[in-house]
């Protein structure tokens, strides 16, 4: 039998499938930025500056008139930076990208066209079954920009977001201790002569870390539990001094309570807050004493705590004052803004350099995890877990 002298092998004579190359190609984005109507929501996702970048890339932007007051941004503000400005509330969610802070309600679903993509936060545990029934009917493209990942895995509108609310919680708590009703008058800082402020924290991940800084900045004696070791640790090298740390010994925490004048709960679980602090903790404070419960949206960590607003953000319990404001970061809108412009301006151009959103999901696994619904069809495990829900894998859908 003749053998053969070819310098191919048998297997790679057989006919190979045609591999293409995906390339990008750039597209232009008109984005229309509406005015918040939820209750106390001051925030708005690009500032002027931010504006200006997007349109001078050759995108488009349509902002509702008065959308950014609450901010500290004027109309006139964002005209000088290129944005179109209206008054037509209809005119605005007609844009093919829709861009807001809160999710959109029902009524604004209405006003919004077939096959939109819509980014915002999707607060998944105040939703109902009805608003992704709203999306499908509509074939809706939504992203949540809580759950868009970062190249180092973090969750990036979080994070800053946490950073803002540990930081505001030592403010807020300094501020109550001088001006609300029982109060007892003590003032951040390490005033010669004077005992310092005793704040505990529960919880050492970015909320707790941030207002140990803050603590620290001002003055305080802080103390830090956590049932993570590793996260005490990286808590302590990240501050860059050592500081009293336990895991969730009730004893511990029991004392340090006792002797406390600010308690900080920034514990969160995966359904709801786990109590930490439970009510004959809070009983054996000293009066007036506060606490800030910053976990209060997920149920809070201190069993006493109740849900406020900005409105009126304190109740007495056994003599502590409790503040049990859910949306602390909204406190301070401009901050907040800027914090959240810095992380969507970058995405929005890297959409239009891939030539869209679906696109930029192809490219960017990071920004496919903040995608839950896709073309009307829910693509989140998680979220059709929660209200029992079929879906379908985006890896499925796209590639």
């Amino acid at each position: 039998m003749a053998t053969s002298n070819s310098p191919f092998t048998k297997a790679q004579l057989l006919p190979q499938e045609e591999k293409l190359e995906v390339f990008k190609q750039q597209g232009e984005l008109f984005i229309g930025i509406p005015k918040e109507t939820y209750f106390q929501e001051k925030r708005i996702c690009l500032t002027p500056d931010a504006v200006g970048a997007i349109v001078n890339n050759g995108h488009r932007v349509l902002l509702e008139a008065s959308a950014g007051d609450e901010a500290g941004y004027s109309d006139q503000q964002y005209s000088e930076a290129g944005a179109k400005i209206t008054k037509d509330r209809t005119q605005v969610f007609e844009c093919p990208i829709i861009l807001k802070v809160e999710p959109p309600t029902l009524e604004e679903i209405e006003l919004i066209k077939p096959k939109t993509v819509i980014i915002s936060a999707l607060q998944l545990k105040t939703q109902q079954k009805k608003y992704f029934d709203a999306l499908a009917k509509k074939k809706i493209t939504a992203l949540a920009f809580e759950f868009i990942k970062d190249e180092d895995h973090s969750y990036p509108v979080v994070k800053a977001l946490s950073e803002i609310a540990g930081t505001a919680s030592v403010l807020v708590a300094a501020e109550i201790m001088v001006n609300a009703k029982a109060g007892n008058g003590l003032l951040f800082g390490n005033i010669s002569g004077v005992p310092p402020v005793e704040v505990v924290v529960i919880g050492a991940g970015t909320v707790g870390e941030f207002a140990v800084r803050s603590a620290l900045g001002l003055g305080a004696n802080v103390k830090v539990f956590d049932s993570s070791i590793t996260k005490l640790r990286n808590l302590q090298c990240n501050v860059g001094r050592t500081l009293y740390t336990s895991t969730l010994q009730p004893k511990n925490l029991m004392k340090a309570l006792r002797r406390c004048d600010v308690a900080i709960g920034a514990v969160r679980g995966k359904d709801r807050s786990p109590i930490i602090v439970s009510k004959t903790m809070v009983e054996n404070m000293k009066n007036g004493a506060v606490v800030i419960d910053v976990s209060v949206d997920m149920g809070g960590c201190f069993e006493t705590t109740e849900m406020t607003s900005h409105k009126e953000p304190t109740q007495i319990k056994y003599g502590v004052i409790h503040y049990g404001v859910p949306n602390i970061p909204a406190r301070y809108p401009k901050t907040a803004s800027i914090a959240i412009s810095n992380i969507f301006t970058p995405y929005l151009l890297d959409i239009a350099e891939c030539g869209g959103l679906e696109n930029a999901i192809r490219f960017d696994s990071g920004l496919r995890n903040g995608l839950y619904f896709y073309r009307g069809i829910l693509t989140s495990q998680s979220v059709a877990e929660w209200f029992d829900l079929s879906y379908s894998d985006i890896n499925l859908l796209i590639f």
